[in-house]
């Protein structure tokens, strides 16, 4: 399997079912079988579950398959027969992103930097905040900027307000970049395994306003950054990545704040760089994430 191939466009299958004999066999045969040939595979098996994951992604430069029609013959050929759940994506597909913020500049600033230098194949046409201050940051990369004041009378309004801008600009995932509110249900559920959020790791041992100054009222040695998919069950959805970087009694509150939030913006951009290449595969509550 050759994987620096220099294709225009690859077609990538992520895929999940019950574990079985002949599967990868299956699979595999589809793509060679239609004149496919095959740039990466990697596949694993959760015994206690009994259940088989895979992302295999193939050139499609010489495939007998028409483009429109691949997802109807797999599902016919393959996967009815193995009772497979899959998603299919194409590498010349550009995702559009959305990006959620509050008053924090450094995963925005990351993100944004990163996105103007074309470090991602992504679009990000807007940056929706609760708060005005950000404005100026987003002007400063020529993406719209929308303030949209939440308070508790106007939040399922201002929910609203933001699925009919996100789907004005056919937003396709989105990234909370410490955005401090709280998602409703009905808003998650119009975009399921699509909104990405990042925290600390210190919850639930150090909650409030000021978990950095309780943490070193404590005397903790590591800083942890987990990010997740958002589900109804607050900051409970499935993990896609976590770090941590060690401390010492000599660092201080503001030493910590400062390397907390340097892993976030680490942790975050691994993560939508990880959505982007269509190697994260959710599974109940839970995330396989292909290297």
């Amino acid at each position: 399997m050759d994987t620096n191939s220099t294709t225009t466009e690859s077609a990538i299958l992520l895929i999940h079912c019950p574990d079985q004999k002949g599967l990868v066999a299956a699979v595999t045969q589809f793509v060679s079988g239609h004149n496919g040939n095959i740039l990466n595979l990697e596949q694993h098996v959760d015994a206690s579950e009994a259940a088989f994951f895979m992302r295999v992604e193939w050139d499609l430069n010489g495939f007998q398959i028409p483009r429109g029609e691949i997802g109807n013959e797999f599902e016919r050929l393959v996967a009815q027969g193995f009772g497979m759940k899959y998603e299919l994506h194409f590498s010349s597909d550009v995702p559009r992103m959305a990006v959620f913020v509050s008053r924090q500049t450094h995963c925005l600033y990351d993100i944004l930097s990163r996105v103007q230098v074309g470090e991602w194949q992504v679009e990000l046409p807007l940056v929706i905040s609760n708060h005005p201050e950000m404005s100026s940051v987003a002007g400063q990369f020529g993406v719209d900027f929308h303030f949209l004041p939440v308070t508790q009378d106007n939040k399922r309004d201002q929910e609203q307000n933001q699925l009919a801008l996100l789907k004005k600009h056919k937003i396709d995932f989105i990234v909370l970049a410490r955005y401090m509110q709280i998602l409703t249900g009905d808003f998650i559920a119009h975009y399921p395994n699509k909104i990405i959020n990042i925290h600390h790791s210190f919850l639930p041992a150090f909650p409030g306003a000021r978990p950095y100054h309780s943490a070193h009222q404590r005397g903790v040695k590591i800083i942890g950054v987990t990010s997740h998919y958002v589900t109804s069950d607050l900051d409970e959805g499935p993990i896609i990545d976590q770090d941590v970087v060690r401390i010492s009694h000599q660092d201080s509150v503001k030493d910590m704040m400062r390397v907390g939030k340097d892993l976030e913006k680490v942790v975050l951009s691994r993560t939508i760089l990880r959505h982007l290449q269509r190697k994260v595969l959710p599974y109940g509550n839970r995330t396989v994430v292909f290297v």
